[in-house]
């Protein structure tokens, strides 16, 4: 079976159209129909309803997209593997970070990386932690640092780099902000902006404030904290950020029993090979390591 039509059949699950694959593969459309429909030959299985100029993953293919995934990423452990057995730390590094610890942890990592690797090509993704797991999980990516999940992902063996406390913050014109002696129950009559209820952040966030019974329903989400600051500085809602985000228009709150803080490191899939980059890169991020608080 061709790999290149296995690459093919998983870049249109990916992108969603032919055309869009086409593109991201530097081929013709007509070459992209005939690998799948090749592919859809030789195994013996419909793999997408044609809808239009759309697409859509039949049963058949729901159920042999992983396995695609998986033969993908067997094939660039088997050059990686090869690539590491010399010494050299060169070739590709790919890469995802989330937003926060791209903009916040990681300059001063990649300036040394960079310096110190001159032949090493990064190619680095920023995306939201969530997706950052998925394309770790799928072979896509052989590193990512980000927010690390909690519960741990089951896939992913995590490494903490960062611990990153995070506090309470309103605007200076927020009626809490010259309040004494708030408890956490004086945050839930006012609006909040928070991450999106589904990210790593918001679980933490929701869990924190559950153990002193305080629910929340977010008035706005965004998965960018400089966002959330601004929203916040300009009244629109009380908001969760890193302490070390602190900013003249905001006012942090000292909230009694309130202890909210994530994790932020690096993951990789323990079956994959990493090439000498990536792991040139998790040996850095070892020694830039900050202790537990």
């Amino acid at each position: 079976m061709q790999t290149d039509s296995i690459r093919a059949f998983v870049a249109v699950c990916d992108l969603g159209s032919f055309q869009a694959a086409s593109e991201a593969l530097h081929l013709s459309q007509p070459t992209i129909s005939k690998r799948l429909a090749t592919l859809e030959q030789r195994l013996g299985h419909t793999l997408f309803d044609r809808i239009g100029r759309g697409v859509a993953l039949t049963e058949a293919g729901r159920a042999w997209l992983p396995h695609a995934r998986e033969l993908l990423a067997a094939l660039q452990d088997g050059g990686r593997a090869l690539d590491n057995l010399g010494a050299e730390v060169a070739g590709n590094l790919r890469l995802a970070l989330s937003h926060h610890v791209g903009l916040h942890r990681m300059p001063a990592v990649l300036r040394t990386f960079v310096q110190r690797y001159p032949q090493v090509e990064p190619e680095i993704v920023f995306v939201d932690s969530e997706a950052a797991c998925r394309s770790v999980a799928n072979g896509e990516r052989e590193v990512a640092v980000i927010t690390l999940p909690t519960p741990a992902h089951p896939a992913l063996v995590e490494d903490c780099i960062w611990p990153d406390p995070m506090s309470v913050f309103v605007g200076r014109d927020h009626p809490l902000s010259a309040k004494r002696d708030i408890t956490a129950a004086d945050l839930a009559p006012h609006a909040c902006v928070l991450p999106p209820v589904e990210s790593y952040t918001y679980a933490i966030i929701a869990h924190a404030l559950g153990t002193l019974d305080v629910s929340i329903t977010p008035r706005m989400t965004s998965h960018y904290l400089e966002t959330l600051r601004m929203l916040a500085g300009v009244g629109i809602g009380w908001t969760v950020l890193p302490t070390s985000m602190e900013h003249p228009e905001l006012v942090r709150l000292n909230i009694p029993g309130l202890f909210i803080q994530r994790r932020l490191g690096a993951i990789r899939h323990p079956r994959r090979t990493l090439s000498n980059a990536a792991d040139a890169l998790l040996a850095l991020l070892d020694r830039v390591r900050a202790p537990a608080l």
